[in-house]
């Protein structure tokens, strides 16, 4: 348990980035799960929209230091390959 007052308000930091990083992190889940839900219905102008999105929200998480900038990567990256073949399915 802290006892001096730095360590105290340390504590206290760390609940507030802690719940600021968490409605971060649900934003990003909710904005890949409408890519998800526009990539099973099939739409393509719907899925673009939504993967534009999708990849900004990540990349600004990225830049918040919520997530890994190669995870971040890596999860775009994985993204557009599924809206490519969405597209070349289409095609």
């Amino acid at each position: 348990m802290a006892n001096n007052p730095g360590a105290k308000k340390a504590i206290r930091k760390i609940a507030r980035r802690t719940e600021v990083n968490t409605a971060r992190r649900s934003r990003v889940r909710t904005f890949l799960r409408k890519f998800e839900d526009a990539l099973a219905a099939g739409d393509k102008a719907v899925a673009k929209a939504a993967f534009i999105e999708a990849q900004s929200e990540l990349m600004r998480a990225v830049s918040k230091g919520v997530v890994h900038p190669n995870t971040g990567s890596r999860k775009v990256s994985r993204l557009a390959a599924r809206l490519k073949k969405l597209d070349q399915a289409a095609a």
